[in-house]
């Protein structure tokens, strides 16, 4: 049984009336109507080792669309406020939690590492013992943190929250932004996405020669565990530069993008050699791990240049090259028959990145310097803002969003929406690159593939002690790596006193707590799955909640699928705030150490 794959979409529930169109805005309990469940023994997902059976696997993912219903199409972009309400609508409600001088969620987004180390100059560690906020930014705005949601919860019934979920709105925005003559913006299109693993091969390539790949990754504390209100994939695209053949008339050459992808992976985590899949050099018209004999590979060497049709492009640390793009879909949290937690076909969000500015190291450290220059001057946050094209982070990447409508179709973000999006992928100094799944990926061969939380372990931060120069900063390696002795979730629970920033998810506080600590022996051999998705009643409850902010269409007040108001969250901060205590600042990576 596999998390996030196709196994568990098969028993998705379907709507009794086999119809998806969208709860209406007042809904009454339904009482009388039963889940009503696809049998197993007729929908069966293929082996995950013949997916490259085109003709069965093309059977089987048509009969599984023609059980999921497309959501109604409507505006894809919506009206444009003249003015912004949240100005500083870069630091997430997360930054306002309450950490009562001994909780620290903040290690997640915000660290420094030594001078050098990394071209992340942003060196905001700091931030763990400070709110450093702007005189503006010092009110919480995120309004929805606050509000209770359990009567409109109590009025939506599991059939119809599970009829909701269980439509299409991914492709309804595809087909739309296809058909729109004036869209000026890239459409981020990956045919079957919906179904999850059904669009992918074993290794995680789309079946449909879009050159999208789906990794393996942990999902970031706390945030994105779906115990806290959704599911998610990431998906990478390299130019097509990555997957040409330097030979072979400059052919497409599935082994030149995987060993592309390999050298990449390497440098992002600055690792000196890595596992991969079977690569054919004699494809790649290359010797790529330098043994002096054309044949097949499986591990490979740190690579200084990328190789087939890209060779003569270098690869750098830590930093992706020109053209990459990533594809993030944000979703409801999906139910099986059995009570499984699975990744549904309805979207929240679609996220896209680009890398249209290669920044040099040096430049960055320049970027960097802006920025802290233009926070002690509190200026506010000010970014290119360019509609159908996205906006521009001012680090070289271009991110656009796509966000559910009220009829349920998706939409453009407006520019306030989009402004939520710009703090964590601009200026936080725990990113690599300014992104944060790929670092986390399953390292090597193993990680290639569709998310897949079962049987994930629950790996510990990776330290690197020849980062750690200095006497000063060998002390704060050693006293980091006796910290993160255990998994990283299990450190992040003892950290943060709870299963998420809040501290408001009884179930993990149930699962994990005891009298305030954690239970380490109930942990102890748990893999990732188990850890972080919650039950059938949460995920339920949680995907009720998020429609009551989609029915509103207040994203402004935040995104938060909070099912009672938050308490351990401050209205506003000032210099009487209680700041955490210097003892309690951690050291961490965001990569894994696998």
């Amino acid at each position: 049984m596999k998390f996030f794959c196709l196994t568990w979409l098969s028993l998705l529930l379907i709507a009794c009336n086999n119809s998806a169109t969208p709860i209406p805005d007042k809904v009454a309990i339904n009482t009388t109507k039963k889940a009503n469940y696809i049998n197993p023994q007729v929908i069966q997902t293929p082996d995950q080792n013949n997916l490259n059976n085109n003709a069965n696997s093309q059977q089987h993912t048509q009969s599984i669309v023609s059980l999921i219903k497309q959501s109604p199409r409507g505006p894809v972009r919506p009206p444009q406020s003249p003015t912004i309400y949240n100005s500083e609508a870069v630091i997430p409600p997360q930054c306002y939690t309450k950490h009562q001088e001994e909780f620290n969620p903040c290690m997640t987004c915000h660290q420094s590492y030594p001078y050098g180390s990394r071209p992340n100059a942003m060196n905001d560690g700091g931030l763990q013992q400070e709110y450093a906020f702007s005189d503006f930014g010092a009110t919480n705005r995120w309004q929805n943190l606050f509000e209770d949601r359990s009567t409109r919860i109590q009025a939506i019934s599991d059939q119809e929250i599970l009829d909701y979920i269980n439509t299409d709105n991914y492709s309804t925005l595809i087909e739309q932004l296809e058909a729109m003559p004036d869209w000026q913006g890239p459409i981020p299109k990956l045919n079957d996405l919906h179904l999850g693993a059904t669009a992918f091969d074993r290794l995680g390539i789309a079946k449909d020669g879009s050159r999208w790949v789906a990794f393996n990754y942990k999902p970031l504390p706390s945030t994105f565990w779906p115990t806290n209100g959704a599911t998610d994939d990431v998906m990478i695209r390299l130019p097509r530069l990555f997957s040409t053949t330097s030979c072979n008339n400059s052919q497409y050459s599935r082994d030149t993008y995987l060993a592309n992808l390999a050298i990449l992976e390497m440098a992002i985590k600055d690792l000196p050699n890595i596992t991969t899949p079977v690569i054919d050099e004699n494809n790649i018209c290359q010797d790529i791990n330098n043994d002096g004999i054309m044949g097949k590979v499986i591990t490979l060497p740190r690579l200084t240049y990328f190789v087939g049709a890209a060779r003569t492009i270098q690869s750098h640390t830590m930093l992706y090259p020109k053209g990459t793009e990533f594809l993030h879909t944000v979703r409801y949290i999906g139910v099986s028959a059995q009570g499984d937690i699975t990744l549904p076909p309805r979207m929240k969000e679609v996220r896209y990145m680009r890398k249209d500015t290669y920044l040099s190291p040096q430049s960055l450290l320049s970027a960097y310097g802006n920025e802290h220059q233009e926070k002690i001057e509190e200026r506010l946050p000010n970014y290119t803002y360019r509609q159908d094209r996205g906006s521009n982070n001012a680090f070289g990447w271009t991110l656009l969003g796509f966000i559910e409508a009220k009829e349920g179709h998706l939409r453009t973000q407006n520019q306030e929406e989009t402004l939520f999006c710009m703090g964590c992928h601009s200026t936080v100094g725990a990113t690599i690159d300014q992104t944060f799944a790929f670092a986390r990926k399953i390292t090597g061969r193993q990680g290639w593939g569709y998310i897949n939380l079962k049987g994930m372990p629950d790996a510990p931060t990776l330290l690197s002690q020849k980062n750690y120069t200095t006497t000063e900063d060998f002390n704060l390696y050693k006293t980091a790596q006796s910290r993160h002795s255990v998994g990283e979730i299990q450190h992040y629970l003892e950290v943060v006193g709870g299963g998420d920033e809040f501290r408001q998810n009884p179930e993990m506080q149930k699962n994990w707590f005891k009298e305030g600590r954690v239970i380490p022996s109930a942990i102890e051999g748990k893999d990732v799955y188990t850890l972080i998705t919650p039950s059938r009643r949460r995920a339920l409850a949680l995907n009720k909640a998020y429609y009551t902010i989609v029915q509103d269409q207040d994203y402004i007040h935040g995104r938060d699928a909070n099912i009672t108001p938050a308490t351990n969250v401050y209205q506003k901060v000032d210099e009487n705030t209680p700041v955490l205590a210097t003892e309690k600042a951690q050291v961490w990576d965001i990569r894994l150490d696998w």
